[in-house]
């Protein structure tokens, strides 16, 4: 049988290049991970995913694996490179009867009290150790070994919760953590160094020692963290055999490790711990880029069984490599105000934006992170400090309980989203940013706007990180505008706020990327090929069978979408294709011919979480204005009922999926065809056309509240309320025209219209397709318990539409 590895991971950084590792066409990888740590995976090169909200949430993460073994195959190996996820890898292997540490063999290098008695056995120097369960165990532990001590997890991972405790009268005022099992040591004053490298079973491969110039323990009460690699042969000599003995006593095969040592004032070496992992902080990427050694792939090869790449040893002359973090100015949650980074020696830095904010624990989220190369530690250890001293990460609290703050990047064209903007200034405190000084839209954002070129990615960083600097509570981002998805999405990852990623964005606006993707998903699209010119158009029409839809890789708004039922349609929707434009989008290279897809056509409203893809509401299209998609109007009624309803969520579901869309909100269009439901096209954002409206006034779900609660964090209300029918009708003029009036105050008095909206002012040219982009009169909001009383209160409103207008002639 086929392999099947399964990978929990949870780094959001380029910790692991797991593609490089292992060929993904040749064996099957799957992942399961968070949704922020998807990022820098080969999602498409695996052969699953399974997101779940934290990889420390034991329950999800064995469905995932459940699911991906009914859905893929069972799993040959699991794989878990970070400190926190090998005690429950450890356990599936187990269960599963799987090779690689089992709980066993894990355990004492994870049982810091069972660490420290096998290390004494062997006779290796190792602070005294004792359970803490309660108080008096520590006092007794104070009484022999005298204070200060310090108080830790038994099974714990980069000095979280690790207390010192000075004095009794301070004990007295220490909480134990409750459900946690506790040890105490005495606390040392000694010097703390870090051993990373490999052992192979019976020796030690690769290694560099290293001499934290503070503390773990510092760093978590706000100061910085550094480190320089050792160049003192002798004490190397001495910490190489100890760390020999030590690697001996607790791992019983080949293992990467990261050990923690004391060196005293007279010189002696006392082994604190040692884990079964790459190093943290910056410890695998100085690795890789200073002395060329992937101590995560090594890891890789020793649970997966595969050859380690690592060399033997590395020149005892090579460069020394150190690193430092700098943390931010005030503890977490907090946002960033401003980054001071100093020219200072680092051949690397990572710093996070003015704006972002930090609200996540371990060192790769721990602030400016540093990164340097030298002939010597002394060198190496100037630099450091130097930087160290100079570098300034400043920021302010944010309150978690305190009102929120969402930031609109655009606001798109009055007429079709002034109801979207006044839902969102309902739930939440709403700021803008556009080019242009707001009007209408004053009502609803006060002073909170910002003006900024909503094109560019670094203006709108910009721009919405000033509207949340100096606001006490947390911030969001968020935009219904096609054209400004791929920015917002940006400006969200950098200022790490909830969002879909950029990956997903440009996966559903390259209407050939989405192909592909779903292509490779096996979800049910249309049969496709991408023609750089003319030739290749008629030739992929041939190959398809007439009729074929001829349509831009980009644009929106069903803007160069003909179909073509005869070589000389396919010329002409060639033509239509590759020449439309639509305002601040590129159409792509190319264009797409695919197959034509019978049967009616259907949007779906969507919002994704965490807890998976949940449709909201089904709206049936309208169309008009053959052989062009122009969308004339939109009925949103109940649907569970229908026959497809159940293969319309599956698919949907996996075109999801294959998009890589997991946070926000969704408009999918498909075609309900003979042989089943085809994905046509998916959205990252909310459907346009009044569509959510009508989904509010038939369900009584708000997505536009759903979309805001999704930009901040939260869990969206997404319980319907009611069960009935809205439709909206745009009305057309009858030939291209200027408009000269228009009066809809008699169509909105009739009974069953919701709203009427007055979509062309006096003087607006209107261009009939495919010369014009939507080139509407009004649109007609009506709402009944069934269609046909929408129909009936539409047809009464449109008769009470009185408008004049002149030919227009181009």
């Amino acid at each position: 049988m086929p392999d099947h590895i399964i990978v929990v991971h949870r780094w959001t950084d380029q910790y692991a290049d797991y593609a490089g590792y292992l060929d993904h066409t040749a064996h099957r990888v799957s992942y399961v991970t968070t949704e922020r740590a998807a990022e820098h995976l080969p999602v498409e090169q695996a052969a699953a995913l399974r997101l779940v909200d934290s990889t420390e949430n034991q329950k999800a993460v064995r469905e995932a694996v459940d699911s991906l073994a009914a859905d893929v195959a069972p799993p040959t190996r699991i794989v878990a490179l970070q400190e926190t996820d090998l005690d429950l890898a450890a356990a599936l292997r187990d269960e599963l009867a799987l090779p690689g540490p089992g709980t066993d063999e894990l355990r004492p290098v994870r049982d810091k009290l069972l660490m420290a008695r096998r290390l004494t056995e062997a006779g290796i120097p190792t602070p005294p150790t004792a359970q803490a369960p309660d108080h008096a165990a520590v006092q007794d532990f104070a009484a022999v070994h005298g204070w200060p001590v310090l108080v830790k997890p038994r099974r714990g991972t980069a000095s979280s919760d690790v207390t010192r405790i000075d004095a009794a009268d301070q004990l007295a005022d220490y909480t134990l953590p409750p459900d946690t099992e506790m040890i105490v040591q005495p606390w040392l004053p000694d010097q703390i160094l870090h051993v990373d490298g490999v052992f192979t079973g019976q020796r030690l491969g690769a290694w560099r020692a290293s001499r934290y110039l503070n503390t773990c323990l510092d760093f978590t009460a706000g100061q910085t963290l550094g480190s320089v690699e050792v160049d003192d042969a002798a004490l190397l000599e001495r910490i190489g055999a100890l760390t020999l003995d030590a690697a001996a006593a607790l791992l019983p095969h080949a293992s990467v490790f990261h050990l923690e040592l004391f060196l005293s004032d007279t010189g002696a070496l006392t082994v604190l711990e040692l884990g079964a992992r790459p190093g943290g902080a910056e410890v695998p990427f100085v690795w890789r880029e200073v002395h060329g050694v992937d101590l995560m792939a090594a890891a890789f090869a020793h649970q997966t069984g595969t050859p380690d790449p690592t060399p033997a040893t590395l020149p005892a002359d090579g460069p020394i490599a150190g690193w430092l973090l700098v943390p931010p100015s005030v503890p977490q949650p907090c946002r960033v105000t401003s980054v001071t980074v100093p020219d200072t020696g680092a051949y690397a830095h990572r710093a996070p934006e003015a704006g972002r904010t930090m609200d996540r624990g371990g060192y790769e989220h721990a602030g400016v992170r540093f990164r340097f190369s030298g002939a010597d530690s002394a060198e190496v250890e100037t630099a450091v400090l130097r930087t160290a001293r100079q570098t300034v990460l400043q920021c302010e609290p944010v309150d978690a309980a305190a009102p929120p703050r969402l930031v609109l990047v655009g606001c798109g064209n009055p007429p079709y989203r002034s109801y979207a903007l006044q839902s969102l200034a309902a739930t939440t405190e709403t700021a803008l940013v556009q080019p242009h000084e707001p009007d209408w839209q004053r009502a609803h954002i006060d002073d909170r706007f910002l003006a900024a070129d909503t094109a560019d990615t670094d203006a709108v960083t910009v721009a919405v990180a000033a509207l949340l600097t100096g606001h006490p509570g947390p911030g969001g981002v968020m935009t219904w505008d096609e054209t400004l998805l791929a920015t917002t999405a940006e400006a969200a990852r950098r200022l790490d706020l909830p969002h879909l990623t950029p990956r997903a964005v440009r996966a559903c606006r390259d209407k050939l990327t989405t192909r592909r993707l779903l292509a490779a998903a096996g979800v049910p699209s249309a049969r496709f090929h991408h023609a750089h010119d003319l030739a290749a158009a008629q030739a992929a029409a041939a190959e398809l069978r007439l009729p074929v839809v001829v349509k831009p890789r980009g644009l929106a708004g069903s803007v160069g979408v003909t179909l073509a039922t005869t070589p000389a349609e396919v010329e002409r929707a060639w033509e239509q294709a590759t020449t439309s434009s639509f305002p601040g989008i590129d159409p792509l290279a190319g264009a797409i011919v695919e197959e034509y897809l019978t049967g009616p056509e259907i949007s779906v409203d969507c919002v994704v979480d965490q807890r998976g893809v949940h449709v909201v509401n089904v709206a049936r299209k309208r169309l008009g204005f053959a052989p062009w998609f122009e969308e004339v109007g939109h009925l949103v009624a109940p649907w569970r009922h229908e026959p497809w309803a159940l293969d319309v969520e599956a698919v949907v579901t996996a075109a999801h999926s294959a998009l890589g869309l997991r946070t926000g909100v969704t408009h999918t269009e498909l075609r309900l065809t003979p042989d089943g439901p085809r994905i046509v096209e998916v959205n990252g954002r909310l459907g346009g056309d009044f569509i959510p409206l009508l989904g509010q006034l038939s369900t009584g779900v708000d997505q536009v509240a759903a979309a805001a609660a999704l930009a901040l964090g939260h869990t969206p209300t997404l319980t319907p309320t009611r069960d009935r029918c809205a439709e909206v009708r745009f009305l057309y003029p009858e030939h291209d025209a200027v408009v000269r009036s228009l009066d809809i105050r008699a169509a909105a008095a009739c009974t069953g219209i919701a709203d009427a909206v007055a979509l062309a002012a006096p003087g607006t040219v209107l261009r009939l397709p495919p010369r014009g982009v939507v080139p509407r009169l009004a649109a007609l909001i009506a709402v009944g318990d069934n269609p046909q009383r929408c129909a009936a209160a539409l047809d009464r409103a449109q008769r009470e539409v009185h408008s004049s207008l002149e030919p227009y002639d181009s």
